[in-house]
């Protein structure tokens, strides 16, 4: 973040003169991004900080695309002396100039607002109807957590009813098989309910989505399907003989796999009763 953070403000000083100190008049608890400054005599009348959450950007064509990380977003009042028309121009100079790509250009829409990115880092500008206000969202993209598992009453029930379950809060980095040291709540869970049924056998059951080759997802799938298997009979000392580990890629998927919000459902790993 530290090199796109000082590119940014290197090209923007000279546009947009920063306000050093913040302004009496600036909404409690808020400040500038240290991405972006605001545009000279602006005020601040609220904000907000979210370390974990999503937005969906509009951008060009109507095309919606939501994200998920590190959010923050800043409600700004400019002059009443400057035009909305000056404050844009600003604002594009500045981001352009640090190198970032326009997703949605200003000239597409009557408003003027805009949606530009680099790398993980994306930087949306919305105008308000009254003419003097604008909203700053940037969002760092990050992997949203699974903070909520399902219990080991929930996941029997689920194998009971319907003869297999979803296992939410297992988490694998993007194209890796080792299982990540959050997903340790869930992973209790299922020994848990191995525990709880002695004859109870299971199929672990990787499921991935349909971004990229078909014989990678499949061969993925399998893979982190055998590590969580393998943590269950080493880390927990659940009998080998009561688990078997399958990939079904991205052959069952549960959403569509034609918007992210899909494909995240269609990530998942599943236990299927024997």
């Amino acid at each position: 973040m530290k090199p796109i953070r000082y590119l940014l403000l290197f090209f923007a000083v000279p546009l947009i003169t920063p306000v050093c100190a913040a302004q009496a008049q600036d909404a409690k608890g808020c400040q500038d991004s240290p991405l972006l400054s605001r545009f000279p005599g602006s005020v601040i009348v609220s904000c907000s900080h979210k370390e974990d959450d999503s937005y969906t950007f509009r951008l060009a064509k109507g095309i919606d695309k939501k994200l998920e990380g590190d959010l923050r977003q800043i409600d700004y009042e400019f002059p009443k002396s400057a035009s909305a028309a000056q404050v844009l121009r600003n604002l594009v100079t500045a981001v352009r100039s640090a190198g970032y790509s326009f997703e949605r250009d200003p000239s597409d829409n009557s408003r003027g607002n805009f949606v530009a990115h680099m790398g993980k880092t994306w930087i949306g500008i919305e105008f308000n109807g009254s003419g003097t206000g604008l909203t700053e969202i940037i969002l760092v993209e990050t992997q949203l957590q699974q903070e909520v598992v399902a219990t080991a009453a929930a996941l029997s029930a689920g194998l009971n009813s319907n003869g297999h379950i979803v296992v939410n809060g297992i988490h694998f980095d993007t194209g890796k098989d080792e299982v990540k040291p959050e997903s340790a709540p869930a992973l209790q869970e299922i020994v848990e309910l191995l525990q709880q049924d002695a004859r109870l056998k299971i199929y672990v059951v990787g499921h991935t989505d349909n971004a990229g080759v078909l014989a990678a997802n499949v061969d993925l799938s399998r893979r982190r399907a055998a590590a969580v298997v393998r943590i269950l009979a080493t880390q927990n000392h659940v009998a080998a003989d009561r688990l078997q580990a399958f990939g079904a890629g991205p052959y069952a998927p549960v959403a569509s796999n034609d918007s992210e919000d899909g494909r995240a459902l269609n990530r998942r790993v599943e236990l299927v009763k024997q």
